[in-house]
């Protein structure tokens, strides 16, 4: 239904009566007014969304802002401390390689210290046996002169025994030991069978009936087996 049809009410009014026109008129102002007055609401209602959506927006960007700076502020920590465990790390890396240097340069100096020590060693190795046996050669050396000086063989004899009782005892001091074989049974871990010949008895049959040359051991290792003959 359209404007004027709600004012005449479709049934053909004469608008030539003035009081006819003053209503008609009158009800055009008041619907006129009353559009305006919607109009105008709906104009603030539109306002107030706009500054409700500004300030929407306004709250939006300040979050944004904030978030933003929280992220910038963490980001900034982060980086700090990974900077922070760099520079630790790195001082933890010169520590280990100065160590690393000063355990090699010690376990070098100790190297060159065993090889000259080992070197010498093997020079001298027979120092303190040599120390040992020296007041052997005196004593021989002494019998030597009494032997020329005096013509007393039974002097000279006991002499030379008695020599040969102290440089035995030297040699044992030293670890040697001589290892009897005579009258014992053969033993291939100690002895050389040089011959064999018939048992003068059946108690020598498979020993040693003569011993050629004498067994030692140095500290419990042999170092000279015995030559022997083995009865049968």
């Amino acid at each position: 239904m359209t404007f004027f049809h709600c004012i005449f009410d479709g049934k053909g009014f004469d608008l030539s009566n003035r009081t006819l026109k003053m209503s008609i008129k009158s009800k055009i102002l008041k619907k006129i007014k009353s559009m305006s007055s919607t109009n105008e609401e709906a104009l603030k209602d539109e306002q107030t969304k706009n500054q409700e959506t500004k300030s929407e927006t306004s709250e939006q960007t300040t979050e944004n802002t904030s978030t933003d700076s929280t992220v910038s502020s963490n980001n900034g920590t982060e980086s700090t401390n990974q900077e922070q465990s760099i520079i630790e790390l790195e001082k933890k890396i010169a520590e280990e390689k100065d160590k690393y240097l000063r355990l090699y340069s010690e376990f070098d100096n100790y190297r060159k210290r065993s090889i000259k020590e080992k070197s010498e060693l093997i020079k001298t190795a027979g120092e303190d046996f040599f120390k040992a046996i020296l007041p052997v050669i005196d004593d021989f050396e002494r019998a030597i002169k009494a032997a020329d000086q005096t013509g007393d063989l039974n002097a000279i004899a006991e002499g030379v025994q008695l020599i040969y009782s102290k440089f035995k005892s030297t040699l044992k001091q030293k670890g040697l030991e001589e290892m009897e074989a005579s009258g014992k049974q053969f033993d291939a871990d100690i002895m050389e069978a040089i011959t064999s010949i018939p048992a003068p008895n059946e108690d020598l049959k498979g020993k040693v009936v003569d011993e050629i040359e004498k067994g030692y051991s140095l500290n419990g290792k042999v170092i000279r087996y015995a030559k022997v003959v083995i009865g049968n």
